[in-house]
């Protein structure tokens, strides 16, 4: 079975970037513990899955996505400045702590705290991927027809997926 929109995907993968001219592993996904997905309802990279278009179970991939198919350019423009007056019940965060935070209309996203300085803490809001290449390689493990519930859903549900 070749993987197509609304199929449940289990794959292998390693996750490599480049960064001062040397290739570093970030991630992987194992046989034991594989990543599950819904393909074709935007829960991946979309040029990730237009690699894995048409794979079937057995079939080995390797490919690299540029920064700006990935998680973009990395924008110097990202860096907040949050009042310190906003960590006065939880203490100030260390430098490389990544903070929950939530914008005025209720999105939630993350920051890394890069400097606490006199009056503020500066928070990097960039994707920790921004700016890098991604290199990946792996192997599909099982493809299958989502059920109507998991296309409803819009995730898997079951082994490797959510559970209700």
């Amino acid at each position: 079975m070749k993987i197509e929109n609304n199929h449940v995907v289990s794959l292998t993968y390693d996750l490599y970037v480049t960064e001062e001219g040397e290739r570093k592993h970030v991630e992987s996904a194992t046989t034991e513990k594989p990543l599950v997905f819904l393909f074709g309802v935007g829960m991946m990279l979309p040029k990730f899955e237009e690699h894995l278009s048409g794979l079937a179970v057995g079939d080995n991939y390797a490919f690299s996505l540029d920064a700006a198919d990935a998680y973009g350019e990395y924008d110097e423009a990202a860096i907040a400045n949050l009042p310190k007056d906003m960590f006065a019940q939880a203490g100030l965060p260390e430098v490389g702590t990544v903070l929950p935070l939530q914008d005025n209309n209720g999105n939630q996203f993350q920051g890394r705290v890069v400097s606490v300085v006199e009056d503020a803490v500066l928070v990097d809001l960039n994707h920790p991927m921004a700016g890098h290449e991604l290199h990946f390689n792996g192997t599909i493990q099982d493809v299958r027809p989502a059920t109507q519930e998991e296309i409803d859903h819009g995730h898997v549900h079951g082994e490797g997926g959510h559970h209700h």
